[in-house]
């Protein structure tokens, strides 16, 4: 298949171009470098753009035939979206609803969508599948929310088939190291951790953001998911709206939720050092726990986690941040 992946210079979807290059797939990247990385795009050809760019987006969806678009193009952080919320809705609504159109005059009617589990909100259980209710506390959570409606009504609508994939934390990187995980800033835990080992006497200790959460132990509880597999889950959603149309949803994750403090003390026995870190203030718009139950991917899409313990998650991160590409 030809496939245009928006957003392919990106952590998740540049492994995303990697899995379908090995998967005998034609892979065309579409994205604005503003937070993705022109070395991480090594399987597939880049095209420059944004996707709020509608001409051009008509020019690379016009330029080709595509089978299919997977869209991973979105601003993603929690506090940013708190004090700029506009932004966001622009980027990411916006955005969206731009590709939308694009992709209704170029006739390309399969879409595979990068989706959160912020769109839930606080859980109000212990494992949140997809019948839990939608109730984003953060406008990035929102913006997501949005976007799923969006597609939803376009698959009313116009005969598009799309399946929307709600990740909890993407996490580790290629076991072969060759790309990982490198935003600035850097907000996520797992790299956060590393790079405070790796840093340590010369930079500041990684911020714990809050120890009063009820929790086991304090501090927040999330489900880590690794980067590979949620790209196998996106290659077994393409392969699903060849044969399933309509509008899908799945929530993606490990089914486990490992704490702050735990994932630190892991990356110590994984790293053979200390992590140096320090307790800071909540951040806003941070749930307590957010763990998955993925029973309907793995029911429908076939789809099971390779990386289930958080260490050999950790090994592959560890791997590509000793030795970072860019």
């Amino acid at each position: 298949m030809r496939i245009l992946v928006a957003g392919g210079a990106g952590y998740i979807g540049a492994h995303m171009v990697k899995c379908l290059a090995e998967n005998g797939h034609t892979v065309t990247v579409f994205d604005n470098l503003s937070s993705g990385h022109p070395e991480a795009v090594r399987w597939g050809r880049l095209v420059v753009g944004d996707v709020l760019d509608r001409p051009a987006l008509d020019a690379v969806l016009q330029a080709d035939r595509y089978d299919a678009v997977m869209h991973f193009c979105a601003r993603s952080l929690v506090g940013e979206s708190m004090s700029q919320p506009l932004v966001y809705y622009r980027n990411n609504v916006l955005g969206t609803l731009t590709l939308l159109e694009a992709m209704q005059t170029a006739g390309v009617d399969r879409l595979v969508f990068s989706s959160s589990a912020a769109v839930f909100g606080q859980p109000l259980s212990e494992r949140i599948d997809e019948d839990h209710p939608l109730a984003p506390i953060n406008p990035y959570g929102a913006s997501k929310w949005m976007c799923e409606r969006m597609i939803e009504d376009a698959v009313k609508a116009f005969g598009l088939h799309a399946v929307a994939l709600r990740y909890f934390n993407a996490a580790g990187a290629a076991p072969q190291g060759r790309i990982g995980e490198s935003h600035q800033p850097e907000t996520h835990l797992i790299p956060n951790v590393l790079r405070a080992v790796l840093e340590q006497g010369s930079a500041a200790p990684l911020q714990i953001f809050g120890d009063d959460y009820p929790t086991r132990d304090g501090t927040c509880v999330r489900d880590y998911v690794h980067v590979d597999d949620l790209a196998a889950a996106h290659l077994a959603a393409l392969q699903l709206l060849q044969q399933e149309p309509g509008m899908h949803r799945f929530n993606l994750g490990n089914g486990a939720g490992f704490s702050v403090r735990e994932v630190i003390a892991a990356a110590g026995r994984v790293c053979g050092r200390r992590v140096p870190h320090q307790v800071a203030p909540r951040r806003d718009g941070d749930p307590a726990t957010l763990v998955a139950a993925s029973d309907h991917a793995r029911e429908v899409l076939g789809w099971k986690p390779r990386y289930t313990d958080i260490e050999a998650i950790l090994e592959t991160a560890w791997r590509w941040h000793r030795a970072p590409v860019y």
